[in-house]
């Protein structure tokens, strides 16, 4: 909450948490619903192939969206992030997977931390890492697979009152 939070005691460098984000296709194709992001990348594995994806991919928005929540979470009012930028560097693969549901093929993992304190208009810019694993080759596992970047210079502006 940002009542917690007391702005004098936040320094650079200071970690915020770290979050895991769990992701399955049908977490894909109920955000196409909700978004409006219809493209097949996002739910038809062999139409994300067939324009050189390695599989299909989860949508920007959805992966930018999932890494601030851990701001968010942190602050405590959604109100408080005033400027949220990012890159995105590579896509995150989600490959199918199901037993007698739809599981989780992959997780996005976000750390944050104080990346510059500005006292005078009482801002904290929060610096976010995420990462997925390398599911471009097939039959990859999730478990051992090396870590990628997929968004690079997240950074969150968070004013505390």
């Amino acid at each position: 909450m940002t009542a917690a939070i007391v702005f004098e005691e936040l320094e650079k460098g200071q970690r915020i948490g770290e979050r895991r984000i769990e992701l399955s296709r049908a977490d894909l194709v109920r955000y196409a619903g909700a978004s409006g992001d219809l493209n097949p990348i996002h739910w038809n594995q062999e139409f994300a192939r067939s324009v050189d994806l390695p599989d299909v991919i989860a949508h920007g928005m959805l992966t930018m969206g999932a890494a601030v929540q851990l701001v968010v979470d942190w602050v405590g009012d959604p109100g408080a992030v005033v400027d949220y930028q990012t890159r995105f560097t590579k896509p995150v693969v989600v490959p199918n997977r199901f037993g007698t549901e739809v599981e989780p093929s992959t997780a996005l993992t976000v750390t944050g931390s104080i990346g510059a304190v500005d006292a005078d208009a009482r801002t904290v810019r929060v610096d976010l890492a995420v990462t997925a694993p390398d599911l471009s080759a097939p039959g990859a596992d999730p478990a051992t697979a090396a870590q990628l970047k997929v968004l690079v210079k997240a950074q969150a502006v968070v004013r505390i009152a």
